[in-house]
């Protein structure tokens, strides 16, 4: 599968949610497959908290694989033989896409800290302008997991007329309480690095490296519930050949070190923080009325959620299709066994497949 991979200069630029305004903003995107004539074909995929641009297939630069590569690809659930799919790197990402780690044009310094607060809507704002760029007047599917379902369900409020079908995975229309807190935890995790530099540790050379495994650490307790954590894990106890740490015991401790580790060493701290704040602030409904913004949708949805998904449980999902079928709008609602926790949306199995190619395919 041919990728192509292009960095997209937006001269207008972007008047976000906050107030501030990006004078100009660059997205860096990848896609897949052919646009058809008629650009009828086109998928547009939101990525997740720590996803980026490459979604699908093997990077000739990194050699990592897409993170929905189980998904996107020739014959998958999305296939790249039929349609034209893309990905962008979201605004205030550390991929590519202006964020934190760009050099900001009026000082010539990176943005750091100082980088603008970005919500749910400016990523869709944005990736309008992108669909405009790319002269689609309408994509076909619009779809994500998690923060990137999200994006999606903005995205059939939004741009009503400018999608024919949405899928929303592993998502909710607004984060919980108890979201909320456990990412305020992560974040103060980083604040608190000696190397944090209140955000400024690009200028001194370093960063906050335990303070963002810490943070991812505790991001993955949230992805399992106890059952499925313990069905998992158990009590197992580590093998010593196999320990990433001396202080280690148990696989579960393992496991945590490892995906802590290999976090700390792509992500950066600031996106950290303003992407968490974006998915707390994130609220789908019109002054705490679901069905109200949910009366623009015209677009067809499925709504997927997964039984071993701790962080936006299948009831999350259930909301958004209960606010759907009172204001008459098309939406399926399937919840799956899933045995990733929340990570199950990333993953394929033949009936997660058989539904997404169906709904795609479906007239």
């Amino acid at each position: 599968m041919k990728i192509n991979k292009e960095l997209i200069h937006f001269n207008e630029g972007l008047d976000l949610e906050s107030g501030s305004r990006l004078d100009s903003f660059d997205l860096m995107i990848e896609s897949y497959g052919q646009l058809n004539e008629d650009k009828s074909n086109a998928v547009l995929i939101c990525h997740a908290f720590s996803g980026d641009h490459h979604a699908a297939g093997l990077d000739p630069e990194s050699g990592g694989i897409g993170w929905w590569d189980n998904i996107i690809g020739p014959d998958k659930a999305i296939d790249t033989n039929k349609y034209f799919v893309v990905c962008s790197n979201n605004l205030g990402g550390c991929s590519g896409s202006t964020g934190p780690t760009s050099i900001n044009q009026s000082t010539g310094k990176v943005y750091g800290k100082d980088f603008p607060i970005v919500s749910v809507v400016d990523w869709v704002n944005s990736q309008k302008l992108l669909t405009d760029f790319l002269g689609i007047t309408k994509w076909h599917f619009v779809a994500g997991g998690s923060l990137g379902g999200m994006q999606a369900l903005q995205w059939s409020i939004s741009f009503p007329n400018n999608l024919s079908k949405a899928g929303i995975f592993a998502a909710a229309a607004k984060s919980s309480t108890q979201n909320i807190a456990l990412n305020e935890v992560s974040r103060e995790s980083i604040r608190k690095d000696t190397n944090f530099f209140d955000g400024n540790y690009i200028e001194k050379n370093t960063k906050p490296r335990n303070g963002l495994k810490a943070a991812r650490m505790l991001g993955h307790i949230t992805y399992l519930s106890e059952k499925h954590m313990d069905l998992k894990f158990g009590r197992k106890f580590q093998e010593a050949d196999s320990k990433l740490s001396g202080e280690v015991d148990y696989e579960v401790e393992n496991y945590l070190q490892y995906k802590g580790e290999k976090f700390s060493d792509s992500f950066d701290a600031n996106s950290y923080i303003l992407m968490t704040k974006a998915m707390d602030n994130y609220d789908a409904s019109v002054n705490g009325n679901l069905e109200v913004a949910m009366s623009k949708i015209s677009c067809r949805l499925l709504i997927i959620g997964f039984e071993t998904d701790w962080l936006y449980p299948p009831e999350r999902g259930k909301e958004i299709q209960l606010a759907g079928m009172k204001t008459n709008v098309n939406c399926t609602y399937v919840s799956l066994p899933g045995e990733q926790g929340h990570d199950s949306f990333l993953f394929a199995s033949d009936e997660y497949d058989e539904i997404i190619k169906s709904f795609i395919e479906s007239k």
